[in-house]
């Protein structure tokens, strides 16, 4: 069987190698490039993020990295974002009072959590819904994360059942967006490269829908 293609998104984010590699243990031919050919012709895009919003926004437009994965999506071609990657999907961002525009794929407004402890570093249990792809045959799984800012609501209605956006959920302080399936655009707040056999899995998964 062919082994699906993944572009990793080569914009200066760290991270990337650990990525990398746990594609390429969930079954993936993996190639981390900037290049517009490259990224359009990959099966599967991900794209990763650490650090702050606005840093990775710059980033990633001094490379027309927001380009690529608009192109992407406009023609139903699957991308993946983890952490900041999940987090620059949403309208904006705003991190110790600098407001930086996103990539607008979701309504919304990615702001540090009201917890007692930040970061949110380590282990967490996660809710899925029923029908989720991502999270198939994880039911109970705990995932990794390492984050102090989130999305805490979720408007983005789908257009009937076919459609409607699948958001998982997770507690730290408060509720906030853990991952999203809405159609070729997937995402989650914690790294499935750090999460050990369910993190994995959870990549297998959506190397299945590729």
């Amino acid at each position: 069987m062919t082994r699906p293609t993944v572009a990793v998104l080569d914009y200066g984010s760290g991270n990337v190698h650990s990525a990398v590699k746990a594609l390429e243990h969930a079954g993936a031919e993996v190639e981390l490039t900037r290049e517009a050919a490259r990224v359009a012709a990959a099966d599967g895009l991900l794209v990763p993020g650490v650090g702050a919003f606005d840093a990775v926004m710059r980033q990633l437009r001094d490379v027309r990295g927001d380009e690529l994965i608009d192109r992407r999506l406009a023609g139903g071609r699957p991308v993946l974002g983890i952490c900041v990657g999940q987090q620059i999907m949403f309208d904006r961002g705003v991190e110790r009072g600098i407001e930086t525009e996103g990539l607008g794929q979701w309504p919304g407004t990615v702001r540090e959590l009201a917890a007692p402890r930040l970061p949110h570093m380590g282990w967490n249990t996660v809710e899925a819904p029923a029908d989720s792809v991502l999270f198939r045959g994880l039911e109970g799984e705990r995932f990794y994360f390492v984050h102090s800012y989130a999305a805490t609501e979720w408007t983005l209605e789908g257009r009937g059942p076919a459609t409607a956006p699948k958001v998982t959920w997770a507690e730290h302080g408060e509720r906030f967006v853990a991952a999203v399936e809405n159609g070729p655009l997937s995402a989650t707040q914690f790294h499935p490269e750090k999460s050990g056999e369910a993190g994995i899995r959870l990549l297998r998964n959506w190397l299945d829908t590729l």
